[in-house]
């Protein structure tokens, strides 16, 4: 099968089915792509938190493609195929004013930005080295779809049933992506590496960073009841062996469980870890995951927060 590459200036900011393809492939084909970052350049190493008021929200989340697949059609489904992912060297994390899960109480606070030096060889970066945090990379792009089949411009910032900024980090090296295809030719697209993040993204943005990638792209005919992004993960030796710190939320609704949930972590993070609130809400945003304990017991729903305490390095479990 033929091998492709798709370049930086190769992007769009909206999903559009009329953006003509930047290159045409076979069913099978395998698609290089050179990802810029989430601020679309907009963000660099020396940038700090004055210049985040400068940057133009309405170019965040470039697309590279999109990628015609011949073959595709509507109601056939796009496989993707996750071979290889590569960061760059740096990264950041920012918490903008009015983005967030928290977002009515942080704002005071806001702009506030975070510069990541990533370590790909040990595959981690120090979120805090004084105080030996340290945070495991597990790349991915947030932003992985194809072209929705309604006509018009939609922007790149919300997730949709055929995929684009689904921010989740089980999609990462040996995982595959199922893709309902609304368009001929699928137009898929992919972007905004992240290095690592938490389940939720609580503060709004993960380890961001350049990203270069490498999938294979196969039509499927055989899965009509994909009708949303599916995606399989691959095999992890042994069972998980983590020791996790929980808080959780109980509300009269997911949203306000998950608030309540993020919430009281970053106060255990102030309390136990002397963090500021600021930066421990970075945290919960890059390393921690949320999760639905309970669903059922209506009217009441548990929402948890999940800290892996090995990021903590050696040091004794915290707090308990």
């Amino acid at each position: 099968m033929a091998i492709h590459t798709v370049h930086q200036p190769q992007k769009h900011h909206v999903w559009d089915n009329s953006i003509p393809p930047v290159i045409t492939i076979k069913s099978g084909d395998t698609v290089h792509f050179d990802c810029i970052d989430a601020s679309n350049g907009s963000i660099q190493p020396t940038t700090i938190a004055s210049d985040l008021a400068k940057c133009d929200l309405s170019t965040f989340d470039p697309a590279q493609g999109p990628v015609f697949v011949e073959g595709a059609e509507p109601g056939y489904v796009l496989q993707v195929d996750i071979l290889e992912l590569e960061t760059a060297d740096w990264g950041w994390s920012a918490v903008f004013p009015g983005f967030g899960v928290l977002t009515d109480e942080f704002d005071a606070e806001a702009p506030a930005i975070k510069i990541w030096k990533l370590d790909r060889e040990a595959m981690c970066a120090w979120f805090d080295e004084e105080r030996t945090i340290r945070v495991p990379l597990r790349p991915f792009c947030g932003v992985v779809g194809v072209a929705r089949g309604l006509q018009g411009q939609f922007s790149t910032i919300p997730p949709y049933n055929t995929g684009g900024n689904i921010d989740t980090r089980h999609v990462t090296t040996g995982s595959t992506l199922f893709l309902p295809v609304e368009v001929k030719g699928a137009l898929f697209s992919c972007g905004d590496g992240h290095a690592a993040q938490g389940d939720g993204e609580v503060c709004g943005t993960a380890i961001e960073t350049l990203m270069k990638t490498k999938f294979r792209l196969t039509v499927r005919k055989d899965r009509p009841y994909t009708k949303t992004p599916h995606f399989r993960t691959p095999p992890v030796p042994g069972a998980d062996k983590e020791e996790y710190y929980c808080t959780t939320g109980v509300e009269d609704s997911f949203a306000k469980a998950t608030r309540e949930a993020v919430r009281s972590m970053v106060n255990f993070l102030c309390a136990e870890k002397n963090l500021s609130r600021i930066d421990a809400y970075m945290l919960c945003s890059v390393a921690c995951d949320l999760r639905i304990h309970e669903a059922v017991d209506i009217p009441n729903f548990v929402v948890g927060m999940m800290l892996p305490m090995s990021i903590f390095v050696g040091q004794e479990t915290i707090g308990l």
